[in-house]
């Protein structure tokens, strides 16, 4: 009997994929805990609509994502912060204050665990901070760090 999986199923195969199972198992395993669906027209043809969908929705998503890195590659984004002698800080600037001030200079929704900026900034001066928006896109942008 073919069925569509609409979970993992351990031994069987992922979710998505049209496999062959037996009637039994089939029937009584994977039909009542809703982990597949007999392979009909009406099931194979909803299953490929919410796959074209699902793919649309991902590309969507990297377009966007590509947008933000357009406009982030040009920014320069200023942090104010109070410094002692020699140009130290006084504490550090981190991945949450880097995130917050793209944030208020941009108006892009960046969220602080997408920000990386290696070690954390306890310097003036100008570095640069790498922002993961998608797994196949990541934007740099540079930080100028400045005194208060």
């Amino acid at each position: 009997m073919k069925v569509i999986l609409l979970e993992d199923v351990k031994s069987v195969g992922k979710k998505g994929e049209l496999v062959n199972a037996s009637e039994g198992y089939a029937k009584n395993f994977l039909f009542p805990k809703k982990l597949a669906v007999e392979a009909t027209k009406a099931n194979l043809n909803d299953f490929e609509l919410k796959q074209k969908a699902e793919a649309k929705r991902k590309q969507e998503e990297l377009e966007h994502a590509q947008q933000i890195a357009a406009v982030l590659k040009e920014q320069v984004v200023t942090i104010k912060v109070k410094t002692g002698g020699n140009g130290k800080l006084f504490g550090s600037v981190t991945n949450k204050e880097v995130a917050d001030a793209i944030v208020d200079q941009t108006k892009l929704d960046i969220d602080k665990k997408k920000v990386s900026i290696g070690d954390p900034i306890k310097m003036l001066g100008e570095r640069t901070a790498t922002i993961k928006l998608h797994p196949k896109v990541t934007a740099e942008v540079s930080i100028k760090i400045v005194e208060a």
